[in-house]
């Protein structure tokens, strides 16, 4: 396999840092061509001197400070509020990995997809919110999406060799988050700090409470709708505390095809940079004597009504899955700043999502304004 050149946007985050293990361990094969984050300019430096990438970039409250501190470096810096459509752009560029969260992914992502890029995904979000505008761009312009989070590369793997047709359900796992077996009365009682320590994952701030809430599975529905081209009829959530089985698919002739494996991200972040290949791992496998018993669960939609809004949203499609996940964001955000309660971030998303006057078959630019109208809309809820 000739070697790679990659750029990870986010690099200093969970993916990130799983992303530079993978590639340490496959030299030969890959090279850093770029790496982006925002902030965490300390631990961001030493990455650069490590790789010695021939692009960067960090949020433009950073971009002085970064380049005195790599003066000495031949490097090109980009502010990464307004520059990251160029970094993935570059022609010597192969793979673009999308560690970093939130909408801001949505341009970038884009721009690699008309570059004709391999786009390893970890964020959901530009996919929520303008999903079928990106692979109707991949597939134009020969670009490949090889999702990274750990469900949606399992169902890539289940369907490899499959005719879409044939499949008749994907039933997407949960392990059900920090709260999964905290009675819903506690919710309010819980620190920050408790519901942020997630029972399998490592993961950012943001998403952590996504899955304490289950609206992350919610996005993961309809991530799930865009990427395979199904529908929401076709996707059942099942909880799975275990996180062994990282999602199964159904056929129409009643075979289910799972895809199994131990917890770490390096996993799924591997098989994307080496696809269609298989490498060798030095993680451990998984011990079928001593994993014990497995369990399932449908979803308590009463206790967690995130994932029955965002299935409301699925099913409405056009602009509501952007309102959805802009209205989560400012929600989240204000919880993580003491100006919510945990339980008041469902009320909020739901007060937005039902205001909204949906677009269907929205243009790019309509989807953008009905994000910036869900913001607006909801820190005036919050003040309120």
């Amino acid at each position: 396999m000739p070697c790679k050149n990659v750029v990870i946007l986010g690099s200093t985050g969970s993916i990130g840092i799983n992303t530079l293990k993978v590639i340490d361990r496959f030299p030969k094969d890959f090279k850093v061509a770029g790496l982006t984050a925002y902030n965490n300019l300390e631990f961001f430096e030493k990455q650069v001197r490590k790789y010695s990438p021939k692009y960067v970039a960090v949020g433009g409250h950073a971009v002085n400070a970064l380049k005195k501190r790599l003066s000495a470096f031949r490097v090109k810096i980009f502010n990464a509020d307004e520059d990251l459509e160029t970094v993935v752009s570059f022609p010597e560029v192969d793979i673009v990995v999308i560690g970093m969260s939130g909408s801001a992914a949505l341009k970038p992502f884009l721009k690699a997809a008309r570059c004709g890029k391999t786009i390893a995904p970890a964020n959901k979000e530009a996919l929520v919110i303008a999903g079928e505008i990106i692979m109707a761009e991949a597939k134009r312009h020969g670009a490949k999406v090889i999702p990274v989070d750990s469900e949606q590369s399992a169902i890539f793997q289940c369907l490899e060799g499959q005719n879409r047709s044939d499949v008749r359900k994907v039933h997407l796992t949960a392990s059900g988050g920090a709260l999964y077996n905290v009675p819903e009365s506690k919710f309010d009682k819980l620190s920050i700090a408790q519901i942020l320590s997630h029972p399998r994952w490592k993961m950012g701030k943001k998403i952590t409470v996504d899955s304490a809430t289950l609206m992350n599975k919610g996005f993961e529905v309809i991530e799930a709708l865009r990427l395979f081209g199904l529908d929401a009829g076709q996707i059942e959530v099942v909880i799975h505390p275990e996180a062994v089985i990282h999602s199964m698919v159904e056929f129409v002739d009643g075979s289910i095809i799972a895809q199994l494996g131990v917890t770490d991200m390096r996993l799924p972040i591997q098989y994307a940079l080496t696809y269609p290949q298989r490498s060798k791992t030095d993680l451990p496998g998984l011990d079928f004597s001593k994993l014990g018993k497995l369990h399932f669960a449908r979803p308590d939609v009463k206790k967690f009504p995130s994932l029955e809004l965002a299935f409301y949203a699925a099913r409405r499609g056009g602009t509501l899955p952007a309102v959805l996940n802009a209205a989560d964001e400012e929600a989240v955000d204000a919880f993580l700043n003491e100006k919510l309660k945990f339980s008041k971030i469902y009320t909020t998303v739901e007060k937005i999502v039902v205001k909204h006057k949906i677009i269907k078959n929205p243009a790019l630019s309509d989807i953008l304004e009905a994000d910036q109208w869900a913001r607006r809309e909801t820190q005036q809820f919050l003040r309120d």
